[in-house]
């Protein structure tokens, strides 16, 4: 059974994730892929202030497809995560309390996430139009220029994920040898 997790993520909820736990996620996150990630830590490297304050919040990496009448989003499926992975730290330093995306992340990354107790989640690649039926509102945040890459608000409703890597560094995506 799914557990049910209302954003915005407390430290008590991160905690209490554990790799491989299958979860519906309601509330609002962000988004971003590639481009906006740069463009963050372009920010964060000179010392200036982000377009958006991500204390706190999930990233949800995709880009959305236009939407179709009556629908707030088309097709939300998960962008690959390790092309974030070089941005990722610098986000989690700030503030940033999870990821939504798919495959595995690098040694960097978890690093990261235990020294600033965050969670991964892995949302399912190849269904992004059963995805899309569980974002209800989306709007534009920042780097409106940058179209389906640009940073927006989603607001969802029982969104489904996996707990992939947890707060501790347990992933579901390592496989050791024995």
């Amino acid at each position: 059974m799914a557990k049910k997790i209302t954003l915005p993520l407390t430290d008590e909820v991160i905690k209490d994730l554990n790799a491989g736990d299958s979860v519906l996620i309601s509330g609002s996150m962000l988004t971003g892929r590639d481009a906006a990630h740069k463009r963050l830590f372009d920010l964060i490297e000179k010392g200036e202030p982000l377009p958006v304050d991500i204390n706190g919040e999930i990233i949800y990496y995709v880009g959305p497809a236009p939407a179709k009448p009556g629908h707030a989003v088309g097709p939300a499926g998960p962008t690959s995560s390790y092309r974030m992975d070089k941005y990722a730290p610098a986000l989690l330093d700030r503030g940033l309390k999870g990821m939504i995306g798919k495959g595995a992340r690098n040694q960097e990354v978890i690093d990261s996430m235990i020294k600033n107790g965050c969670v991964y989640f892995a949302a399912i690649g190849g269904a992004a139009a059963l995805i899309s039926r569980s974002i209800k509102k989306i709007e534009t945040l920042a780097y409106e220029d940058l179209g389906t890459e640009a940073i927006y608000r989603f607001y969802v409703e029982d969104f489904p994920a996996i707990v992939a890597i947890d707060s501790r560094g347990n992933s579901i995506l390592v496989q050791t040898k024995k």
